[in-house]
């Protein structure tokens, strides 16, 4: 067994618990900030004060398991009027029905630790990254995309191990970083597939700068264990000569010498004939290279088209083999479209999916049913809740995207957008009769000057007249409700509280989903990221 597997009857009741806490708590996160003012939202569902509801949220507090006040109230809620009325209640239900609290989650060193005892890797991790940890430069890859392609790649590392497989689908491979790694540090064959031209362009030269650039490491590399004597002064060790060069400067350094330690004579110096011998060598340097590294152009192959569970594979990949399906940061229905893959084709032996862009999902239930291709959706997965005609709504999916570890690490929301926003929306209701159309104001805030300035640019991006204000009314709005802009943040404050819940729900939706599938054998929720770096940070995993 590759790891320990959550019965399926026990993930129902999981799920069911969630289901019974957000039935009562989804009405905050459903709650649109446009309309905050508009619709008297904060009087609407809250009975504490901001103050209340801040002291409670940002209490450093570890109040999970504590006893319940003797209040007529579910999970916070009063009974009665269906009103937030105990905060610290409602906070300590939302970390109880977090992903966290249920504990239905694998951990990382339990899902590596099995995979690398079933397939005899004692080896506690993959030295050969460590170049990608230290040395990769900026122009490669953020510290955020590092982390991110580095735990996820020894995953799926692992699982093709495990599944005795030499390749890998990367879906929606976008710029191509962990589809590089994977190749060029595991030698696997990796097809990564993009429905963006210019993100498989730009991957496949990211990829060929990035050989470059590991070409020359392992070169400098391999110079440095030599011992290759310098002209520089000093006591002949490699430190005191300079070796050890940063990456950009490595090419550079190392085209000083030969493989052998002689002076390298510049090109112009060279007859034809040594012109000829030089270009042998280095067409057999590279062959070498090539086999001690394991990496050639084909074992990274970027592919540009839209794949869903109907894609037939083998007519894009004609080489394909069994092999590991992989999403890192699957926006929208491209996530559970990844698992319906792996469920439907038998070459997939196992899958590691992470989604991202919750709001973008497309509900079955949803009143409106818009964005669904061919009638699939993307959320409910699972025939647990499909059967229960679940539906969320767009808002509280939004909400789900909200990163509650960095916000309370001080990361902040942009409160002042967004209180812009919504008194725009009053003026607009005041003033115009086009306050409830679809159009978006967009990025005006980042332009803006200051919030006479906003709402001048917003009304015209909205093609109204905004010579109908004066400065002065247009200022007053923002004096009438400056001082309640604390019960926005307040609110906004409970809407990243409920967010591990509502996300949570999303990701148990995915692994019933698997757990349904008579082809797959196991899987599980893996927390792969930290989630101060890389807030979406749940991997499913299915091996058939």
């Amino acid at each position: 067994m590759a790891f320990k597997n959550l019965p399926i009857d026990a993930l129902k009741k999981k799920i069911d618990e969630v289901i019974r806490f957000l039935s009562i708590s989804l009405s905050i996160a459903n709650a649109h900030t446009v309309d905050f003012y508009t619709r008297d939202v904060w009087s609407t569902f809250i009975s504490a004060s901001p103050d209340e509801v801040l002291r409670a949220v940002n209490s450093s507090n570890d109040r999970t398991g504590a006893a319940e006040e003797e209040t007529d109230t579910t999970f916070g809620f009063c009974n009665t009027t269906k009103k937030l009325l105990d905060v610290p209640g409602l906070v300590r239900a939302a970390k109880a029905h977090s992903l966290s609290g249920l504990e239905v989650c694998v951990h990382l060193e339990e899902l590596m630790d099995n995979l690398r005892l079933l397939t005899g890797d004692t080896t506690a991790g993959v030295s050969k990254g460590e170049i990608w940890d230290r040395r990769v430069p900026d122009e490669f890859m953020n510290c955020k995309k590092a982390h991110e392609v580095r735990a996820m790649s020894e995953v799926v590392n692992s699982l093709a191990k495990y599944c005795k497989v030499k390749q890998v689908i990367d879906v929606g491979s976008g710029k191509g970083y962990l589809c590089s790694f994977l190749s060029m540090q595991f030698n696997l064959q990796v097809f990564g597939i993009d429905s963006s031209s210019s993100n498989t362009h730009g991957a496949q030269e990211r990829n060929r700068k990035l050989k470059k650039f590991s070409r020359a490491y392992q070169k400098n590399n391999r110079a440095t264990k030599n011992h290759i004597p310098s002209n520089n002064a000093g006591d002949g060790t490699t430190e005191d000569k300079g070796l050890h060069v940063a990456p950009s400067e490595s090419c550079a350094s190392q085209e000083q010498v030969t493989e052998d330690g002689s002076p390298r004579v510049h090109p112009s110096q060279l007859s034809e004939e040594e012109k000829e011998k030089r270009k042998r060598e280095n067409l057999e340097r590279k062959a070498r290279e090539g086999k001690r590294s394991g990496s050639d152009d084909s074992l990274f192959s970027p592919l540009t088209s839209y794949v869903t569970a109907e894609t037939e594979l083998k007519m894009l990949i004609t080489e394909l083999e069994d092999a590991v399906l992989v999403g890192l940061h699957t926006c929208g229905d491209l996530a559970p479209s990844t698992l319906r893959m792996f469920s439907a084709k038998n070459e997939l032996r196992a899958v590691c999916s992470v989604g991202c862009c919750y709001h973008l999902l497309s509900e079955e239930f949803d009143p409106d049913r818009q964005g669904c291709v061919d009638g699939v959706c993307g959320f409910p997965m699972s025939q647990f809740l499909k059967d229960q005609s679940y539906f969320c709504g767009r808002n509280a999916r939004m909400s789900a995207c909200l990163a509650l570890e960095r916000v309370s690490a001080g990361g902040g929301l942009p409160m002042e957008s967004l209180f812009y926003r919504a008194v725009l929306h009053v003026i607009l209701r005041d003033h115009y009769d086009c306050y409830k159309s679809e159009k978006r104001v967009g990025n005006v805030y980042s332009k803006a000057s200051s919030f006479v300035d906003y709402v001048r640019r917003a009304l015209r991006k909205l093609g109204l007249d905004d010579a109908k204000l004066s400065d002065s009314v247009i200022q007053s709005y923002h004096e009438h409700y400056s001082p309640r802009m604390n019960e926005m943040v307040a609110f906004n404050m409970l809407k990243v509280t409920l967010a591990p819940c509502i996300e949570g729900l999303i990701l148990l939706d995915r692994l019933c989903y698997l757990k349904e599938q008579e082809n797959v054998s196991h899987s599980a929720l893996v927390q792969l990221f930290d989630p101060l770096q890389s807030p979406r940070c749940y991997a499913v995993v299915g091996i058939k």
